[in-house]
């Protein structure tokens, strides 16, 4: 384990430089750096999301942890709220969103809840990238944005785009729009 736990930290400095980013994930190293994201001692599974991270910022290594099956890990780490992964999950996920592939095996996920969920009781931080998934994923996606509502998205996403933080603000507004939409759409129809 600690041979793993090294290369993973050896792995997550490398991943900071560009050109390495392509290399890395190129050379496969994405499924380790998910094991060890499962099954690691906390610093191991910190530098192993820190490196699934830095890699994800290349977009072709978001296909590459996709289909390697981070949406999973990421989504029981974001639900334990006493592993102390939460932020690292949700700065993954808020990465991956961006990603069509990453959008629909999150949507898959059923991640709504848990979103809505640090919306209202996060960090700062994890209510921005609460909020930058959710956007990503209700865009465009009517069923997402109908569940969002249902769930009471939008008095959490009001208070954010009040008290967030200006990413935060600028994606809660943007979702509250889409949520505006539907509700006069749903007014014309009837």
């Amino acid at each position: 384990m600690e041979a793993r736990e090294n290369a993973a930290a050896t792995l997550f400095s490398l991943s900071v430089i560009d050109e390495n980013k392509v290399a890395i994930g190129a050379a496969g190293a994405i499924p380790a750096l998910i094991t060890l994201l499962c099954e690691g001692t906390p610093r191991g599974k910190k530098d192993a999301a820190t490196a699934i991270f830095n890699l994800s910022i290349y977009q072709g290594n978001k296909a590459r942890a996709v289909k390697a099956g981070i949406v999973t890990p990421l989504m029981r780490l974001l639900k334990d709220a006493g592993g102390g992964m939460v932020d690292e999950a949700l700065a993954i996920l808020a990465i991956l969103a961006s990603h069509p592939e990453g959008k629909t095996a999150i949507g898959q996920a059923e991640p709504i809840p848990v979103l809505v969920e640090v919306i209202r009781t996060g960090s700062p931080r994890n209510r921005e990238n609460s909020a930058a998934v959710l956007w990503s994923l209700c865009t465009g996606d009517f069923e997402q944005l109908k569940l969002s509502k249902e769930l009471g998205a939008e008095e959490a996403l009001k208070e954010l785009s009040e008290n967030g933080t200006d990413r935060a603000k600028r994606k809660a507004g943007n979702i509250l729009e889409l949520l505006n939409r539907i509700e006069v759409g749903a007014t014309v129809n009837t």
